[in-house]
């Protein structure tokens, strides 16, 4: 199958959020360490892209929105969730300052929607954790 993701040495690349301001402000939270989590859906992320879902170990480089390598994470944890299923604990690990895990569904929806992808309950969201790896790694 062919490669989708961008690629930085071999690694997959992590772009967080849309180009811009969301980026920004999402890479910010993730080289404060506030966010250790990030969300994608299996049948737009992956399934589309051509990508298999990260597995616990691998690591990610993590880019700017200028596309330039910032850090490297780590996967620490992998799940795939129903919608309506994501945890109040994956919501917090975003570090975005949601108030619930309703909070959390609602903003999704709507990013999601804003991408052109209508999600219902039963679509299934890939639910990452991740530690950061100071750039470059040692």
């Amino acid at each position: 199958m062919a490669l989708m993701w961008p690629r930085i040495n071999g690694l997959r690349v992590l772009e967080l959020g849309t180009p811009g301001r969301v980026r920004t402000e999402l890479t910010d939270l993730t080289l404060s360490g506030a966010k250790r989590a990030t969300a994608g859906l299996l049948p737009l992320d992956y399934e589309a892209e051509g990508e298999e879902v990260e597995h616990v170990g691998e690591r990610l480089v993590l880019v700017d929105d200028s596309n330039s390598p910032v850090a490297q994470v780590e996967i620490t944890r992998v799940e795939l969730t129903p919608f309506a299923e994501v945890t109040w604990e994956f919501a917090e690990a975003e570090g975005e300052g949601y108030s619930s895990a309703e909070d959390w569904r609602e903003t999704h929806r709507r990013y999601w929607a804003g991408a052109g992808y209508e999600v219902d309950d039963t679509t299934t969201v890939v639910c990452l954790w991740y530690r950061l790896i100071p750039f470059p790694p040692t």
